[in-house]
């Protein structure tokens, strides 16, 4: 055997040498028992409110669709789309001598009819939309629906054009709808004109649900659950040992819940994870600091 195909073979023995030594190091790792890192937190006194959301679209709260009434023939049209009307405003007259007026102040939008054309019962002439006085309309839960009540204020937040602003519920529907096996009701709320804003954007609608102030905080991933449901939280007993800690919980905002009873303001909860195989290859690399470090039980 030459020298090279000698140097070559040796290379490949101590290549599998360190391999095999590698995945060894890693099993005897990973089969060793657990071991957990626990992170800190303190509790905190502070505010938390919760809101009930609903979805929901702009609209006009007024809007007339002018349609005829008999068998005629629409001799002159008064008004060009894009015209704002008032109230009682000439909109066309008929053959026979009719005037169509308006019931509402507001815009043209639309007109479908032309001068000399035919039309029968039913066919409509043109649409007004009132742009001055819009609302939201949203859909309600059947759950949800015994919180609102006509008068009271919700906050309403139009994301195209970035803007909120408080308005008042004027209107909540009393019969429901079944969408999908599914009831929901249907409410309004006014809001003032502001620029920007059409006719079709969404909203969200935010209703005051519950507020506590001075409650006593935490996060909501340091909260845990035994097999019966029941909350707890981790903490330090007198030996320094992490022991499980019954809770009482409040409300919840999604990020922090109110802690009613088992934890004081300023005091340390533990929340857990096992340490990674990066963690044993790479023991300096890691970018989570330990609080507190225990064995697994």
């Amino acid at each position: 055997m030459g020298i090279k195909k000698k140097l070559k073979l040796a290379k490949w023995i101590a290549t599998g040498i360190i391999a095999v030594a590698i995945t060894g190091y890693i099993a005897y790792k990973a089969m060793r028992p657990s071991v957990i890192a626990y992170k800190s937190v303190k509790a905190q006194t502070g505010d938390i409110t919760t809101y009930y959301s609903f979805s929901g679209n702009v609209v006009s709260k007024n809007r007339q669709k002018v349609i005829a009434e008999n068998v005629t023939r629409i001799e002159r049209i008064h008004v060009q789309k894009g015209d704002i009307v008032e109230e009682g405003s000439l909109l066309a007259t008929t053959a026979g001598g009719v005037e169509l007026k308006s019931k509402i102040k507001g815009e043209i939008v639309n007109i479908y009819a032309e001068e000399n054309m035919p039309i029968t019962p039913g066919i409509e002439i043109m649409d007004i939309v009132d742009f001055d006085n819009l609302e939201v309309v949203f859909k309600v839960d059947e759950y949800d629906v015994a919180h609102l009540e006509v008068g009271k204020t919700a906050t309403v937040r139009i994301g195209a054009i970035d803007k909120e602003f408080a308005g008042i519920i004027n209107n909540i529907s009393k019969e429901g709808q079944i969408m999908n096996g599914v009831t929901f009701f249907t409410a309004a709320i006014e809001i003032e004109k502001e620029d920007g804003i059409r006719t079709g954007m969404s909203a969200e609608v935010m209703l005051l649900s519950d507020n506590v102030r001075g409650a006593v905080l935490l996060p909501m991933n340091v909260i845990q659950f035994d097999e019966r449901n029941n909350p707890y939280v981790l903490k330090l007993d007198e030996k320094k040992s992490v022991v499980k800690a019954e809770i009482i919980t409040g409300i919840t905002d999604g990020t922090a819940v109110e802690i009613k009873s088992g934890v004081f303001p300023g005091e340390s909860v533990f929340y857990k994870r096992n340490i990674a195989i990066e963690d044993i290859l790479f023991p300096e690399g890691g970018k989570n600091a330990r609080t507190y470090i225990g064995g697994g039980n």
